[in-house]
């Protein structure tokens, strides 16, 4: 091996070690950013309710812009991970339904306060230039994953899907906040209506 490759190597080690620390930090840093929200927190506050101090974080993310974007993608990218498993075990159209609803009441019940997370920061991005580039991305992301079960429920229906991608994402996504603001305020039925909601919007996709 030449030396060169010996310092790519070393340094193809460095990056990853210093991205495993970051998930690391971002994984400590979600539950107290998701219990107080954007504005409420700070690196510091962060910090106190963690086993890291305020310098490690600052090392590791420029501010509390970067590590809440860094956040709330490693959590998206692992919600969509979660659904794709489904889509691709999926061999009817009645399985696919239950596994997507499923998984949705179960991330709406279990998960409530890091959905919360993404909603307040897809709001600052009206205000906060900083965010934009991130929430678009993470938005596209989502709205890929919601395309994918309804393209695949169609493939299983043997129909076309009538809503293009971006209005389908607009829906279940609208259909999902309600019911995250009605899961947070204690209405118990919440999941049910999601579940309802979901599966009469599917109905609407496919018209004869």
């Amino acid at each position: 091996m030449s030396t060169a490759e010996k310092l790519d190597r070393v340094s193809r080690r460095q990056v990853d070690k210093f991205e495993e620390r970051r998930r690391e930090l971002a994984g400590a840093a979600l539950q107290t950013l998701s219990e107080l929200g954007y504005a409420r927190t700070s690196l510091r506050e962060i910090a106190q309710n963690s086993a890291f101090s305020h310098g490690v974080l600052h090392y590791y993310f420029r501010d509390k812009v970067e590590l809440i974007t860094y956040c709330v993608r490693q959590y998206k990218t692992a919600c969509a991970q979660r659904y794709d498993t489904i889509v691709a075990t999926a061999e009817t159209p009645q399985t696919l339904a239950d596994g997507f609803t499923d998984a949705l009441i179960a991330t709406l019940v279990d998960d409530a306060t890091m959905h919360r997370l993404w909603y307040d920061l897809r709001s600052q991005a009206l205000f906060e230039p900083s965010f934009r580039e991130d929430v678009l991305e993470i938005d596209a992301m989502l709205e890929r994953m919601i395309w994918r079960i309804v393209s695949r429920y169609a493939e299983l229906v043997g129909r076309e899907v009538a809503v293009p991608p971006a209005p389908l994402y607009a829906m279940v996504d609208g259909l999902f906040q309600q019911a995250l603001l009605r899961q947070l305020a204690g209405q118990e039925q919440a999941g049910a209506e999601l579940r309802a909601n979901v599966l009469r919007l599917v109905g609407t996709l496919f018209p004869a």
